[in-house]
């Protein structure tokens, strides 16, 4: 895929002091997995969390919520704000995709429920079925490897939503709503040595044992990010089709 793209990041968190040296802000983690798959793109940043959000909405574009420290039910004025910006985007018809709070934080502005998961912390790589007939012709053998970290789950996942993959620790690993709006529980642009980094220097309150199986699974597996982004821009390309033939 070669043609231009334009991103809209809807920043939730910088995550100060949590990259490493190499990586100089979490926005360019995103943009390093893009150029992978497409480097024809150019992105826009939206602070989010500071309450700014895009006003004018374009079918031809695509809107990312990314990872927050925060959760998605937290009492921050920011967060109904966001939500309220997620229900309008849909309507709307725009192409939205979320990536671990941003999947949540959809999920619960359509009505399911995010909670902290009493299973404990997620983190890694952790293996899913795919369940959709078009995300498994990304991942043929009918499994997907991601990243993870986190602690939050969609527990109720809304009326309308279809799983695109799951797992024994996290039923919906992934979502989309219609044909334009798709959500990931994992981070597609970590990178192993980000999780190695996290691993030395973030850790040291957590839970040793899922620490070291978390160590194991990134010499165990590999992650499939970039088969993601394949995916969603597979994805947003079949949605501008569409429109296309639709007069939109």
């Amino acid at each position: 895929m070669t043609e231009n793209i334009t991103v809209n990041v809807l920043l939730c968190d910088t995550f100060p002091g949590r990259l490493p040296d190499d990586i100089p802000s979490y926005v360019s983690m995103h943009q390093r997995l893009v150029h992978r798959v497409n480097p024809h793109e150019q992105f826009r940043v939206f602070m989010a969390m500071e309450g700014q959000l895009p006003s004018s909405l374009n079918q031809d574009e695509i809107y990312l919520i990314p990872g927050c420290i925060n959760s998605a039910y937290d009492p921050l004025p920011w967060i109904p704000k966001l939500e309220q910006w997620i229900c309008r985007a849909i309507e709307k018809g725009v192409f939205l995709v979320g990536v671990c709070f941003g999947h949540q934080i959809i999920a619960q502005a359509l009505g399911g429920k995010v909670a902290h998961y009493a299973g404990g912390w997620g983190t890694g790589i952790r293996q899913s079925e795919v369940l959709d007939t078009d995300l498994r012709q990304f991942f043929p053998d009918g499994n997907m490897h991601l990243l993870y970290n986190h602690h939050d789950q969609v527990v109720e996942a809304p009326e309308e939503a279809i799983t695109l993959a799951t797992s024994g620790f996290c039923r919906y690993e992934a979502l989309r709503y219609s044909d334009h709006v798709f959500t990931f529980q994992g981070h597609p642009e970590y990178t192993p040595s980000y999780m190695r980094f996290y691993f030395d220097h973030l850790a040291a309150e957590q839970d040793a044992a899922v620490v070291e199986r978390g160590r194991l699974s990134l010499i165990q597996m590999q992650p499939q990010g970039d088969d993601v982004a394949r995916f969603v821009l597979h994805a947003f390309t079949q949605y501008r089709c569409s429109n296309s033939r639709r007069g939109n």
